[in-house]
């Protein structure tokens, strides 16, 4: 929300006292009311998430380096929690917006997040991390735009859009929640929504002019295929990563994951569809959009253009080809490339199976065994403030152990500055995704069958894409290099909504023994306190 100078200015100073964040570096302010609120996204009433007003949320628009204040006023009947999938909180956990970093904003309070863009451009989204709110809304796209001085790899485009799309259900996320605490299985999606419509969404070029789209999948389950008709689109980056140019008909975006595509507006001027359709799911859903020519001279025609073809060959190929490109400078302006990924030596081997059955009659899901569930005081808060009991260090381990699936605060320690492997192991029939919160990674490689050191021999060394959520195939494996060089706990978790909130997640504890500023920041002075941590000073008298 627009402010005036002098009040602007007084909140720079009080921000810069109370968070230390670089002074020099521009600030954008956010006022975000979060309330409930009628919409019709498949044309029947429900009560969704609205941020001022808004479903989806606005968006918000940076540049590499800025300082975001946002002050979001909880007007839900139930705690809320706002994460920001990628956007990596350099030496800050505290506020990455999930429940094992965060307390949640009560009913009726505010919270103001301070984050900070720092060193990175893209595309990425903000959704709310608690209480399967993400089913009923709350979130919004992230753009970072490259500061002036930074050359970017393609010309300016004409229009920069957001493109959400996912999965959505006509029940209530309050219903789906019930369902999944009873101990089922959620049900198939009921279809699919871009920009919050079920159709009918539009997105206007002229003639002879590129648009950006900035394409999210925003949903809970879903893999879904985007394409335009009689349209090709050039992938031009990767949550975050410049990507070699590559023309494609149709792109596949999986749970979590963010493209940035071009597209050229070279056809006669009028309507031509976008379509969504599902992909690897038994719901085989799709919807429609238009892509609007102004001065359109008639509305869409012809058959629904069809997807790509059915089989995992087909999508594997193309994650394959998602290259970086190694020529283009990042947020600062030295190549992607100058960063040489593939010559650091593994200090360790972290191997993640998923899996799903029973605990207690009741559906779980789980990592290595494990299947998570929360304690009453966020993780971060815990060590901090030296509360025993919490957690236990070690509650996961780094390879898969075989055993029946159990409960457990599941926490894996690992070194700062240590540079891992970790491989994703996927026996089960379905499409999964994962995602790290407060790191990028380089997706080395991915293949069917069972993963064995012999498969580093087919990893790609030269110009992975680097990334924050990646897919995994049915009964395949995928492998990425982690630098470990943020300090703090950070969330990793399945992007399949259902297997998360039922346990298919763990906390990744980056440790150092350092106290040093330089490793981490303090506890912001504005930090929400819950569980046991209630009534503690965030800093020393």
């Amino acid at each position: 929300m627009a402010t005036n100078a002098s009040y602007a200015a007084a909140l720079i100073i009080g921000f810069s006292l109370l968070f230390a964040v670089t002074a020099e570096d521009p600030y954008r302010f956010f006022e975000w009311n979060v309330t409930y609120g009628d919409i019709y996204p498949l044309g029947v009433r429900q009560q969704g998430i609205l941020i001022n007003g808004k479903f989806p949320g606005p968006d918000i628009y940076s540049v590499t380096n800025d300082n975001l204040i946002i002050n979001v006023y909880n007007r839900l009947d139930e705690p809320f929690l706002l994460s920001w999938s990628g956007i990596l909180q350099r030496r800050n956990s505290f506020v990455d917006g999930v429940y094992g970093t965060t307390c949640p904003i009560p009913p009726g309070k505010n919270y103001t997040y301070i984050l900070q863009v720092k060193d990175q451009i893209g595309t990425f989204y903000y959704f709310p991390s608690l209480a399967f709110h993400k089913a009923a809304g709350g979130f919004g796209g992230i753009r970072i735009l490259s500061s002036s001085s930074i050359p970017v790899p393609f010309p300016d485009p004409a229009g920069d859009y957001t493109v959400l799309i996912g999965d959505w259900y006509k029940s209530s996320h309050t219903d789906l929640k019930a369902q999944l605490d009873s101990g089922k299985k959620l049900p198939l999606p009921d279809g699919i929504l871009i920009n919050g419509l079920g159709s009918g969404a539009t997105l206007y070029v002229y003639r002879g002019k590129t648009i950006r789209l900035r394409i999210s999948n925003v949903g809970l389950q879903d893999s879904l295929n985007f394409r335009i008709q009689d349209h090709k689109m050039v992938l031009v980056e990767v949550e975050g990563t410049h990507t070699l140019q590559i023309t494609l008909s149709s792109l596949d975006v999986h749970v979590g994951q963010s493209y940035s595509v071009l597209v050229y507006a070279d056809q006669p001027a009028h309507d031509y569809y976008m379509v969504v359709s599902s992909r690897f799911s038994s719901a085989a859903l799709t919807t429609t959009g238009v892509l609007r020519y102004r001065n359109s001279s008639g509305g869409v025609s012809g058959p629904v253009p069809g997807g790509p073809p059915i089989q995992i060959d087909w999508s594997l190929n193309q994650a394959r080809a998602i290259r970086s490109n190694l020529t283009a400078s990042g947020p600062r302006p030295n190549p992607q490339g100058s960063y040489h990924y593939g010559s650091i030596n593994i200090t360790r081997t972290i191997r993640i199976a998923n899996a799903a059955g029973q605990v207690k009659e009741k559906q779980r899901y789980a990592a290595n065994s494990v299947s998570f569930i929360p304690a009453d005081t966020p993780l971060k808060l815990a060590d901090y403030f030296k509360i025993d009991g919490v957690y236990k260090v070690g509650s996961i381990q780094s390879q898969p152990i075989g055993k029946a699936m159990y409960l457990d605060t599941s926490v894996l320690q690992v070194d700062y500055q240590a540079f891992v492997e970790i491989v994703f192991e996927n026996s089960e029939d379905i499409l999964q995704s994962w995602h790290l919160d407060g790191h990028h990674f380089w997706v080395v490689g991915m293949n069917g069958g069972q993963w064995s050191p012999d498969s580093r021999k087919e990893y790609n060394l030269q110009d992975a894409v680097a990334r924050c959520t990646v897919q995994v195939y049915p009964s395949s494996w995928t492998a990425i290099y982690v630098a470990l060089d943020n300090v703090g706990m950070w969330n990793l978790r399945s992007e399949f909504w259902a297997s998360q909130y039922l346990g298919q997640q763990f906390y990744v504890r980056v440790y150092t023994n350092s106290t040093s500023l330089k490793d981490e920041s303090l506890i912001p002075k504005n930090a929400l306190l819950c569980g046991r941590a209630t009534g503690r000073r965030t800093r020393p008298v």
